[in-house]
């Protein structure tokens, strides 16, 4: 069943209301031309609830929506470890990482890079994060997000990535990050109230109409290995989510490189009028991010136990979405496109600003001015997302479970990158070449570690070679024998301190974290 005309009108008010939003918000006042600082970290001055809003729609996309349902749909509870522990992790950032970054006032993560190390460095992980954000992440937003439009509407994917790719463009095109940002909070809300209504209906359908709770309790009784949190090694599925090491493997290096580390995310936070403002809208994210598996991995169970034959589980919630009656049908697809959207725009606006203040200003050194530098990124972030649509399906068409896959991907380079920035902030004496032998380390052990040792699980993988790499950058850091490097950092002039809400706030992240183990290990 596909939508119905009053089911397309809720969708095109949402695409409107959204597109005439983020022209207003995106406004300077008479006089004021946009600058670097405006259009790539909105002015440096988002307030808690937009940095809050904006990192959960930035990572909340197609990605997590389509690809993890589709994975909960043959993993089961198991898959939301990545989401309950990013809650952790966030909390992590936000105290001991990120007032690093705000005191350096950076724009961009691989411009950090250059501070502490050397401008080879910087170029190296600008190179690579432009790639895997044009290449992986951008074309799997895009892919998954257009999937799920064939789905709901029948229309041909090639059409749905044009439609996504042109809609992100031209909502955040002329506003950049404040853009962004500040319509986050509408599409978070919409987000949550269309996630939590499908989760409601799914679970109401599977008790026959006797309520979501009681649809819960049965998906329980008839599908237990659903709720299985950690997987034992006689588990088909413990080569994806290998047992204890969920918890204190290589689960804490992925997470740690996404949230800490990746410019896509850690924007929004640099863009923070202040520390303690940054660290409020961190914390709403955490809480937001223990809410998260209710509104994309439950319903990605409930299709396993309504629709046992679906012919690919990234299918999953857009059957799921077919239960919906109309009108509402039209309002949790908005929610859907909300989030995709945000993603795309969020992506692009990253893209745009790697390259213009870590690429373009190193190859066009005098081409400083500000309206110039904007021109620029904006002309980078149409290039992006043009590029992206038109590889998307070359790339992700012939994967099944497009979530395990970006994982995966992305694991071969993640162990290095925490390397470099834990060695980097923590230990004086890392070098620049300690630095790169820890990144091209990286690929290659991942590499050889996938051809030599296949049955070993890759976010086993990912730990073991998140080891390697910090011995690899110690060992030719000590072998340059210098001492402390120039421009080492010094940690304990670090602010590290953190409010009493802040810490409460903290205190029951982990207490509902290891609830949930503790219910379902």
């Amino acid at each position: 069943m596909h939508l119905q005309s009053l089911d397309y009108a809720v969708v095109l008010i949402y695409g409107v209301l959204l597109l005439v939003l983020a022209q207003w918000v995106s406004r300077e006042k008479a006089g004021h031309a946009k600058n670097t600082q405006d259009y790539f970290l909105a002015g440096r001055a988002l307030p808690w609830w937009a940095i809050g809003a904006s990192l959960i729609a930035a990572n909340i996309s197609a990605e997590q929506i389509i690809g993890m349902s589709g994975s909960a749909y043959v993993l089961g509870v198991a898959i939301a470890s990545y989401e309950w522990m990013a809650a952790i992790t966030l909390i992590i950032v936000g105290k001991y990482l990120l007032p690093v970054f705000l005191k350096h006032e950076i724009y961009t993560m691989p411009q950090f890079l250059e501070q502490r190390y050397d401008h080879r460095v910087r170029m190296v992980m600008a190179t690579f994060w432009l790639g895997v954000y044009v290449f992986v992440n951008l074309t799997s937003i895009l892919w998954l997000g257009s999937l799920a439009i064939n789905s709901v509407t029948g229309l041909e994917q090639s059409y749905g990535l044009l439609i996504l790719g042109s809609f992100a463009i031209a909502y955040s095109l002329y506003g950049g990050l404040k853009a962004v940002a500040l319509t986050d909070i509408i599409q978070v809300v919409l987000l949550v109230f269309g996630g939590l209504l499908i989760a409601w209906i799914t679970m109401n359908e599977i008790s026959g109409g006797q309520g979501a709770f009681a649809g819960f309790m049965k998906t329980l009784e008839i599908a237990p290995e659903k709720f299985d949190m950690i997987f034992t090694t006689d588990s088909p599925h413990y080569d994806l989510l290998p047992g204890i090491s969920v918890l204190v493997g290589g689960m804490w290096i992925m997470n740690l490189s996404y949230w800490g580390f990746n410019q896509y995310i850690i924007q929004r936070a640099l863009a923070a009028k202040d520390a303690r403002e940054a660290q409020k809208g961190i914390v709403f994210a955490a809480f937001l991010k223990m809410l998260m598996p209710v509104l994309v991995v439950l319903p990605g169970i409930a299709a396993a136990v309504l629709i046992p034959e679906l012919s690919a589980p990234d299918k999953a919630y857009p059957e799921t979405m077919k239960l919906l009656p109309v009108g509402l049908k039209g309002l949790v697809f908005s929610a859907l496109i909300a989030a995709i959207v945000s993603s795309l725009a969020s992506m692009t606006n990253s893209i745009s600003t790697i390259f213009t203040m870590d690429m373009y200003q190193h190859f066009k050194p005098g081409d400083r001015d500000e309206k110039h530098l904007v021109r620029v990124g904006r002309t980078v972030a149409f290039s992006a997302m043009v590029i992206a649509m038109i590889v998307a399906r070359p790339l992700l068409g012939n994967f099944d479970q497009a979530f395990q896959y970006i994982q995966e991907f992305t694991g071969f380079f993640t162990p290095g990158i925490v390397a470099i920035f834990l060695l980097g902030i923590f230990w004086k004496n890392t070098t620049a070449n300690g630095a790169l032998g820890a990144a091209i380390g990286s690929a290659v052990l991942s590499l050889v570690l996938k051809l030599f040792w296949p049955s070993l699980p890759f976010i086993d993988r990912v730990g073991l070679v998140f080891i390697l790499c910090m011995i690899i950058g110690m060992l030719i850091s000590r072998l340059q024998d210098g001492g402390d490097h120039a421009d080492a950092i010094n940690y304990g002039e670090i602010d590290t301190s953190t409010s009493t809400g802040f810490n409460l706030a903290s205190l029951v992240v982990v207490l509902m974290l290891a609830g949930l183990y503790i219910v379902w290990w």
